[in-house]
């Protein structure tokens, strides 16, 4: 049914980042938006739902391995290819289908209710992670894990994405909730001729590849003696060309960056995982000065070990202005704009992102009624973008739509209930930690 939300502030993050006063989003029958603006000059006289506070559009996570809310806090203290090696690659072997849907059915709630509304994902059985999301009723772009290790056939892996994209379309679901692509793993993981068929059948197919990059300094020792750098091995083998999203790329050369900005490649920043794995603090400004798209991600529960994008949105300016010793490094309107627009454009969809006529109604009510905002919503823009960015968070999330459908309501979920969610993927938990 068509809604009108009006709200004392509106964040449609266009390009300039405006804000707009007493004004309406229109959510069409399909679940479209069909107008963004002042309340005045709003066509026709539809029913009005007032909200407080501030609306904005849901926030893309552009990296996550959501499934791992199941392993989450396993070998926390330990560096990347350790972590992976010792403690993430044999508990995932353990996992089944079941396990990984209930670890992705709680990790969309825990999104959701956080005001993430897209999630970029690289994992497995995504039947069963798209039967989890749809559940839910958020949305994903999952990416099926491509990988050679212990217990994972590369061939039969990429054949998996390769049938469910024919059988049932890049795109599915009510409000295009699910999109698949390919997610081979990385360099270090899959040798050059398995990068090559991936990317031949990504560009068949016009799906997005979703790839690690130069997360560590150490990871792709071999693949840098051998070409120079992973981005320079991936341009060799005509990786390029299609949609592709890199995530991390914390040690990149200039000349790497050069790579990226002239084929398109956009990069998924994940800052808190980054952070907690000790592998870096990746170029942000200097991939944005070069023209490269860069989004933001949290990485997988475990290796972060939350799904909470506005934590990351503030340690992306964080640490931009500390590693740059530039206050001016990342703003707010910057790194919300990251977020949000720029994280849909990294993975190539126009039709999220932004409140703007004709993409999904993918709408996040916060809630002023908090320290945060104290002197209310009549303050100057910068101040109250500021607020929004430096002070809220995803504890003033009050309320969710999807696709125009409301998905939390009052804080909670609308369509799953979160203490059985909980429950089922703890239970996953308990039977990994009795080595059951």
């Amino acid at each position: 049914m068509r809604q009108r939300l009006r709200a004392p502030i509106v964040l449609p993050c266009d390009p300039d980042c405006s804000v707009l006063r007493d004004a309406v989003v229109d959510i069409e029958d399909d679940g479209r938006i069909g107008y963004v603006g002042p309340l005045a000059a709003a066509p026709g006289d539809e029913p009005i739902t007032d909200v407080s506070g501030v609306l904005l559009p849901g926030l893309v996570n552009t990296h996550a391995h959501t499934p791992m809310t199941v392993l989450r806090g396993m070998g926390g203290d330990l560096p990347l290819l350790r972590w992976l090696q010792e403690v993430i690659w044999p508990a995932e072997a353990q996992l089944s289908a079941a396990d990984m849907r209930a670890g992705m059915v709680l990790g969309s709630v825990e999104m959701l209710r956080a005001g993430v509304t897209t999630s970029v994902e690289m994992y497995f059985n995504l039947d069963e992670l798209a039967d989890a999301v749809l559940q839910t009723g958020g949305r994903a772009v999952l990416t099926g894990g491509i990988i050679e290790a212990p217990g994972f056939t590369w061939r039969s892996l990429l054949d998996d994405v390769s049938k469910l994209i024919d059988t049932e379309g890049l795109r599915f679901g009510p409000g295009d909730r699910i999109e698949i692509g390919y997610g081979p793993h990385s360099a270090y993981t899959l040798s050059p001729e398995v990068l090559t068929e991936v990317a031949a059948a990504a560009h068949d197919r016009d799906a997005l590849m979703h790839i690690h990059v130069a997360e560590a300094a150490l990871e792709d020792a071999t693949q840098r003696s051998a070409h120079g750098s992973v981005p320079k091995l991936l341009e060799s083998l005509g990786f390029y060309g299609g949609r592709v999203i890199a995530a991390h790329c914390v040690h990149l050369s200039d000349e790497d960056i050069a790579i990226f900005a002239r084929h398109g490649v956009a990069v998924a920043h994940c800052p808190g995982s980054n952070a907690k794995l000790a592998s870096g603090i990746a170029r942000v400004r200097d991939l944005r000065e070069a023209g490269v798209t860069v989004g933001i991600g949290t990485d997988g529960p475990a290796s972060n070990d939350d799904l909470d994008l506005w934590e990351e949105v503030r340690l992306a300016a964080m640490l931009s202005r500390l590693s740059t010793m530039d206050a001016s490094s990342l703003i707010a309107p910057d790194v919300l704009l990251m977020a949000t627009r720029m994280g849909a454009a990294a993975i190539g969809r126009d039709d999220i992102g932004a409140l703007e006529e004709g993409r999904w109604a993918d709408i996040v009510h916060i809630s002023t009624d908090a320290p945060a905002f104290s002197a209310g919503v009549d303050v100057p823009d910068a101040q109250l973008l500021s607020n929004v960015v430096w002070a809220a968070g995803a504890r003033q999330v009050q309320d969710v739509w999807v696709a125009g459908d409301q998905v939390v309501a009052d804080f909670e979920t609308t369509r799953v209930d979160r203490f059985e969610a909980q429950a089922k993927a703890g239970a996953v938990t308990q039977r990994l930690l009795s080595g059951g």
